[in-house]
């Protein structure tokens, strides 16, 4: 018995190693091991603490085991099946990590209203507790409760929970404000290929921020008094540098501009709560933000994040794959649009009730029905666009989308390096994904799905598309490893549950 769990593990360890992309010495150099060491973990010849374990999942960033139960979490898909029904969309994950980091301004107590439960938000949760910070859940579990203390513990900083996480980075901006010297580990997060900082650190060095990188962390030193000079532009027109620039102008006295800003739904959101902080920005929407900025903020809040186009996107996507009749409620429609537009050019039978007001007071809202469909590909390409163009983030759910249409779809994800490669996988259950170069994939469809067992994609948006293709095959699938799932969705296989589909959560160790 106990050879065969030493077997499971190693081939949980080798397909982990398999989809980051590492090979058997990569993985031995990071653990400080041998190559060969490393075989015979693999192969189930060699005996294997739970020390070791733990230090494997944080190399490769996958859960091989959780310790207080009883192994990585996997889902077992009973496909072919309709849904009905309607769900609610959750909140979103991008734009609750923001304004946790954002609580790090205010010396006042925040209540953020329904936030997700769900890993990116207990990662920062663990940091922030790490800090000092506290924080409790409220009202039976709905909401968060976030006080700082008088100083920051910033030594005591729990880097293992901030490198599983790119967010940690949006700590950048508040703490310039705290303290003089401080540190930061590299961030981590979903493996999608070389994304550079340098964007951030080009914006912080206006406010006084001076970070040198050695050893996989970032020590920060700020100037006293140092203060932008003229507008900032952003070299990139990224959400989460928007979001630093944002955050490090909110305390800044005076105003701040920033040019070629994000105005996607997190940042707005975030300029949304400043204003609750006392910090006002004009411009929300547009891609120039003049921030009036405060020295000292020390306010009782109360705010309501949004709700989540992506995750919104994604429930359409599975009605769509799977043939069915789904009411997605709450759909914050103006960060859809476009690709709402997309899918009825396609063909797709949709209604939409008239707009109403997110909790927020400001984000306009929607409910959609999507209806089975006969699908035909797009005649041009999809590719993402900042705002208002197609979400970065909703580009991988086309591919499910155009899997089930008639005829050949281009996807073009020029963003990231590694995330179209991901698309392929797809393959495995029967679709025809032909992988042109990193950045794109040819989809050919309508597909003919099929059941299959494999490793979860290290990527958020990938993985749930795989998922999503489960539901459509017939048969029973098994995805393995599902933690970068419940990264960015709460309860998503139950709440998929709630409206007919079977997938199972199991554990196997």
């Amino acid at each position: 018995m106990a050879d065969d769990y030493l077997e499971r593990i190693g081939r949980l360890i080798r397909d982990a190693r398999q989809h980051r992309g590492w090979s058997q010495s990569q993985l031995a150099a990071a653990l400080g091991t041998s190559q060969s060491a490393v075989n015979r973990i693999e192969r189930g010849h060699q005996n294997i603490s739970l020390e070791m374990i733990a230090r494997i999942g944080e190399a490769l960033d996958s859960e091989i085991v959780a310790l207080g139960t009883a192994g990585p979490m996997h889902l077992r898909v009973r496909g072919g099946r309709r849904l009905s029904g309607a769900l609610d969309v959750k909140t979103s994950k991008n734009a609750c990590v923001a304004l946790l980091c954002a609580t790090l301004l205010n010396s006042g107590r925040t209540v953020l209203r329904r936030v997700a439960r769900i890993e990116e938000v207990f990662r920062i949760l663990e940091v922030l507790n790490s800090i000092g910070v506290r924080t409790r859940w409220i009202n039976d579990g709905a909401d968060l409760e976030v006080v700082p203390p008088a100083e920051l513990d910033l030594d005591s900083m729990d880097h293992d929970a901030a490198r599983r996480t790119r967010s940690v980075i949006m700590f950048l901006g508040p703490l310039l404000h705290r303290t003089e010297r401080f540190k930061l580990p590299y961030a981590g997060g979903c493996d999608l290929g070389t994304r550079t900082v340098q964007p951030h650190m080009a914006v912080l060095r206006r406010f006084g921020l001076d970070v040198t990188a050695t050893e996989g962390v970032y020590h920060c030193e700020v100037v006293p008094d140092a203060a932008p000079d003229r507008a900032i532009v952003l070299t990139e027109r990224g959400d989460t540098v928007t979001e630093n620039a944002l955050l490090a102008a909110a305390r800044h006295p005076g105003v701040t501009m920033i040019r070629n800003a994000s105005s996607n739904y997190m940042v707005q959101d975030l300029c949304f709560f400043l204003d609750h902080l006392g910090v006002r920005v004009d411009g929300v929407g547009t891609t120039t933000l003049r921030v009036h900025g405060v020295p000292d903020i020390d306010r009782d809040v109360d705010f309501s994040p949004s709700e989540d186009p992506v995750e919104a996107m994604s429930l359409l996507a599975a009605a769509v794959v799977t043939s069915s009749e789904l009411t997605v409620r709450r759909a914050p429609v103006e960060f859809l649009e476009i690709e709402l537009s997309v899918l009825e050019e396609m063909g797709l039978d949709l209604d939409r009730t008239p707009e109403y007001t997110a909790d927020n007071g400001r984000t306009r809202l929607v409910d959609l029905t999507v209806r089975p469909s006969k699908l035909q590909a797009p005649i041009d390409k999809i590719h993402p666009m900042p705002f208002p163009g197609v979400n970065i983030d909703n580009v991988p759910f086309f591919a499910a989308i155009a899997a089930s249409a008639q005829g050949s779809t281009l996807i073009h994800d020029w963003v990231y390096d590694n995330r179209a490669i991901y698309l392929t996988e797809l393959t495995r259950l029967g679709a025809g994904v032909k992988l042109l170069d990193p950045h794109r994939v040819l989809v050919e469809g309508p597909t003919r799905w099929r059941e299959t067992e494999m490793m979860c994609p290290p990527a958020l948006r990938p993985a749930v598309v795989v998922l999503l293709g489960m539901m459509a095959a017939e048969g029973t699938s098994v995805l393995r490893n599902v933690y970068v799932i419940n990264r960015g969705y709460e309860s998503l296989a139950d709440r998929l549950n709630s409206v007919g589909a079977r997938i199972e959560t199991f554990r196997d160790i």
